[in-house]
């Protein structure tokens, strides 16, 4: 008997993981972020989708005023500092905990700079009359960006408390070793690197919306 059962044990280890086995072998906060970007997700679809209506409603002409330069060159920051979080893991994989400590100090001046960039992207929206409780359209300008800054501060400071751990560590041996094998750390680097990256090409999608229909 324990033969057979052995044996249908060894079939049912060939058969590749259903979908739900592999759900369960996921951590749950990680788990919890692939819901919350779900979230993210479909409420910027609405927002997109209620900006196109609302512009397609006005019949007002695209390309009056020029899209605000600082909306460009906040993504070009935006796209640097994904890069930058990216090597943070190859960095963690090397147990360089200080050559972490700088992506990640980059990455947060990097997302600092992308947010000033931003309010510098309204102040020059208002200068060129749009204003934020003037047309639909232009509202949706402001709403987009804004929210979507609003979670890119909320990954600022997940990103300042994985930096301040990593800083506290690499000061001694020993907590630099307790930090590189502790299986949390690994986790917290992993989610917010796809958080960033995330916010990153929701940005890209939100600015190539502007562009079409600003």
């Amino acid at each position: 008997m324990n033969s057979d059962q052995e044996r249908t044990n060894k079939i049912g280890a060939g058969r590749p993981a259903s979908a739900f086995q592999r759900m369960e072998r996921v951590p749950p906060m990680l788990l919890m972020l692939y819901l919350g970007l779900g979230g993210i997700t479909v409420l910027f679809l609405m927002l997109v989708v209620a900006y196109a209506y609302t512009r397609h409603q006005s019949d007002a002409p695209t390309g009056i005023y020029p899209l605000p330069r600082f909306f460009s060159l906040s993504t070009i920051v935006l796209l640097i500092s994904s890069y930058t979080i990216n090597q943070a893991r190859r960095l963690y994989a090397h147990d360089d905990l200080t050559g972490l400590g700088r992506c990640l100090g980059a990455t947060l001046l990097l997302s600092s700079v992308f947010a000033g960039l931003q309010v510098l992207g309204w102040r020059e929206l208002t200068t060129q009359g749009v204003a934020l409780d003037g047309v639909a359209s232009g509202t949706f300008v402001y709403l987009l960006s804004a929210l979507h800054v609003a979670h890119l501060l909320g990954g600022m400071l997940f990103l300042l408390a994985l930096l301040l751990r990593t800083h506290h560590a690499s000061r001694d041996a020993v907590r630099s070793l307790v930090f590189i094998r502790n299986p949390y750390r690994r986790l917290q680097l992993r989610m917010i690197t796809l958080y960033w990256h995330f916010i990153d090409v929701l940005w890209v999608g939100l600015f190539a919306v502007f562009l079409f229909l600003y």
